[in-house]
């Protein structure tokens, strides 16, 4: 008896749960509704018609997606085509660019604000206008919100403050008009603030600086104004970007850890300090277009990882000393429409291919290249000569009252007080020693946004890069026996090698045109070196051979890899090798480890890595079928290589851009995952013929690889049909991002995943 109301107790309680899902799913729908009545039936939301089912299976798109965890919508991003880019809004409706005049943005919000699980809210370019409702601070568990290009005006409502678990608060390219909020630091989770492209006025608020979680805070296009603060207090900050404002004051205080330093076009006056000399982490840092006076500080240039240094069109003036250095990295340099003097320093020589030097609009002596008549900069540096006497004297003076009152000092003062001052002289040293100002935390670098993933492991036992001798890649190779060979690529010939600890490694045999400068090529080497990626190739070394005088290709390159054991992922879709054919969810995961490494070279380091030839044969499996992407960057290694070759034919620019796009290739590697190395050598024509096919079932039949259709979803497969249609674009502009092909890969995995679990549960019961 106890046993038969056991089962009633369970039938009623899953027959509740049922209903409250069911219930909780129907809520949800109709809240879904009335956000698309609200945005006046957007066509990126006309998914919704006619659907029956729970919002949490909707597949997602380009511009729609939901996200669900436990049937409740934790994640909505829709992104619209009325980008908000019009001249002279006032605040009231235009047809065709805003939602008309009957939207209301206060309903929106109040319907919103129901979805209370919503974590990530991101509603781009959707024609929203209005000013945004203080009730916004209801959606209390948003990590992100994401509100750019709209037409939302007035002031940021300060209680988004009491939104204590934002991470991201991203509202570019509106028209807010007001001051910014002075309580956001009671956003301590904060780490992202862009406010780029809007109308704010006033001054930077004091209280950001109290945010230390933040890495990014982008103010530019507005129109701030007065006094920068002190943002030596934010060790995590990365990324400063305040041009296009009127800032007024001398340069601020900025952090240690800073990786790119934006202040161009503003009032910015005074000299630049010698501060920035500790700026070891600084890449970029644009200061153009301001008041600036003074001779840049040599260390300026000579900063470890500068590249971009941007000082034009300011009253910098004096002379650069002839034995100033710059840094290894320093690619671009622009010192034009200043009042500098003297001679140029030779590592800025502009003959050198090592990097750009632009200096026009100077008193510079060099001939021929746009400098004006001394005259026009004496004034400046007579002005800067007084001063320099002035300061002189005065130091002078200084000093003698200050020999003067010591003298005093040492005749009057007791034996006490000089030993007092004694010890207090042992204690600041004492202090000094033990808190040395040179060093950089862990935490900075721990936290540095633009380096990558294993340099942040790096004291825990990541690859270190260095020179190889010709003689020891000889003898790992056999002297590079044909049975080490392992094939030939445009980028080299490629050759597996035993080092002398037994470690294998693969080895890529590269000819350069003598005129190949072997210093540019050190300086990409060491870019690439540090480089580190789950799903990238490691790069371990190099040996350059300097090879035969008379040979036009003189001098000859080995770049030493990660051996990776598993063969390529082209190999593993042939059906030639049946075993080892892989099925759709082991694809879905090899593709998302690619993508995870081509967003990171687009993204994740200054500057990106681009055109990284994709294709099967690059991406390598090792002994857990993790993918690896090897050959990437090979146009930035051979790029001035290839420039000489060209100048003796070949495509056109336009047609090499599109050939070498990174979305462009990988729409051909999803499209081999789909149906197979069949699509390998038949290019564009085969695309084009044979893409339609993937619109009906009976194309999908005839085309599609067998083992993915045995093993894949229809909705998962989808997804992987859209997202593959789009990334082979004929126009580039239309192709996604980076971002949104491994988005799309990610959400289509995880369909897949429900799938085969429901699947598995259905065979088990």
């Amino acid at each position: 008896m106890g046993y038969f109301y056991l089962l009633v107790l369970v039938l009623f309680s899953r027959s509740c749960f049922f209903q409250t899902t069911k219930g909780l799913q129907a809520y949800q729908t109709q809240l879904f509704l009335q956000i698309r009545k609200h945005l006046e039936y957007p066509s990126q939301l006309q998914v919704l018609d006619n659907y029956s089912g729970s919002l949490c299976d909707l597949a997602a798109t380009a511009h729609m997606m939901i996200s669900c965890q436990d049937n409740f919508v934790t994640e909505l991003k829709i992104r619209g085509d009325k980008l908000a880019n019009v001249s002279g809004f006032n605040g009231y409706a235009i047809h065709n660019k805003t939602l008309s005049e009957t939207f209301s943005i206060n309903s929106l919000v109040t319907t919103l604000t129901r979805l209370t699980s919503l974590r990530v809210l991101s509603l781009v370019s959707l024609g929203i206008w209005g000013p945004l409702p203080d009730k916004i601070h209801r959606l209390y568990s948003l990590e992100l919100l994401d509100l750019s290009s709209n037409f939302m005006f007035g002031s940021i409502p300060p209680q988004i403050s009491r939104m204590v678990k934002l991470q991201t608060l991203t509202l570019d390219g509106n028209y807010f008009n007001d001051t910014i909020p002075d309580t956001l630091d009671s956003l301590s989770n904060l780490s992202v603030l862009s406010l780029r492209g809007n109308h704010l006025k006033g001054q930077f608020p004091s209280s950001i600086c109290r945010i230390s979680s933040l890495t990014d805070i982008a103010l530019c296009h507005n129109k701030l104004s007065g006094e920068l603060p002190d943002f030596s207090s934010l060790t995590r900050l990365r990324v400063l970007d305040v041009r296009e404002n009127q800032f007024d004051s001398q340069l601020p205080v900025m952090p240690r850890g800073l990786v790119t330093a934006l202040l161009g076009k503003n009032l910015f006056s005074g000299e630049i300090p010698a501060q920035v000399g500790i700026l070891t982490h600084l890449q970029h840092l644009d200061l153009s277009f301001n008041h600036l006076s003074g001779t840049p500080p040599s260390a300026l240039f000579d900063l470890p990882n500068i590249s971009y240094l941007n000082l034009a069109s300011n009253m910098l003036s004096g002379s650069l000393p002839e034995q100033i250095t710059c840094g290894s990295k320093l690619g671009f340099v622009n010192i034009s429409s200043n009042k500098l003097v003297g001679k140029l320093p030779s590592c800025l020589d502009n003959t050198s291919d090592k990097r750009a030097v632009k200096f026009g609009g100077n008193c510079l002596s060099i001939e021929g290249h746009q400098q004006h008549q001394s005259s026009y900069c004496k004034e400046a540096n007579t002005r800067k000569t007084g001063r320099k006497i002035a300061l002189l004297i005065a130091i002078i003076v200084g000093s003698i009252l200050l020999l003067v009152i010591l003298a005093f000092g040492v005749l009057f003062l007791s034996r006490r007080c000089f030993e007092r001052k004694t010890l207090e002289t042992q204690i600041r040293q004492k202090a000094v020693q033990e808190n040395p100002t040179t060093g950089v935390s862990p935490d900075i670098l721990a936290n540095a946004r633009f380096i990558s993933e294993v340099m942040k492991l790096g004291t825990q036992g990541s690859p270190v890069s260095r020179l190889f001798s010709l003689e020891e890649l000889e003898e790992a190779t056999n002297n590079f026996d044909s049975s080490m060979f392992m094939g030939e690529s445009p980028a080299g010939k490629l050759y597996k090698g035993r080092l002398e600890n037994g470690t294998y490694v693969a080895i890529r045999s590269l000819n350069l045109l003598k005129r190949y400068s072997i210093q540019n090529l050190k300086v990409r080497l060491d870019f690439f070196s540090k480089l580190h990626h789950p799903h990238l190739v490691s790069l371990l070394g190099h040996c350059i051979d300097g090879g035969v005088q008379d040979d036009p290709f003189a001098n000859k390159v080995f770049l030493v890899y990660e051996y990776v054991p598993n063969g390529n992922y082209r190999m593993h879709l042939s059906e030639s090798c049946p075993e080892k054919v892989l099925k759709w969810s082991d694809r879905l995961a090899i593709l998302i480890d690619v993508a995870k490494a081509v967003h990171f070279l687009h993204t994740g380091v200054i500057p990106g890595v681009h055109n990284n030839r994709l294709k099967t044969n690059n991406i390598l499996l090792d002994e857990h079928r993790i993918a690896k992407l090897c050959d990437y960057g090979m146009s930035i290694i051979l790029e001035y290589n290839e420039k000489l070759e060209a100048k003796g034919g070949g495509l056109k620019s336009s047609q090499r851009q599109t050939l070498e796009d990174d979305v462009y290739n990988f729409g051909f590697i999803l499209l081999e995952s789909l149906v197979g190395p069949i699509v390998s050598g038949k290019g564009e024509t085969f695309l084009l013929n044979e893409m339609a096919s993937f619109g009906s079932q009976d194309g999908r039949k005839r085309i599609v690889d067998p083992a993915v259709l045995m093993t894949s979803s229809q909705e998962s497969l989808s997804i992987i049909v859209s997202v593959t249609r789009k990334c082979t674009c004929p126009e580039p502009s239309s192709r996604p991002s980076f971002e949104d092909v491994l988005w799309n890969l990610q959400y289509a995995a995880q369909v897949q995943a429900t799938a085969d679990a429901d699947q598995k549960s259905d065979s088990t019961s």
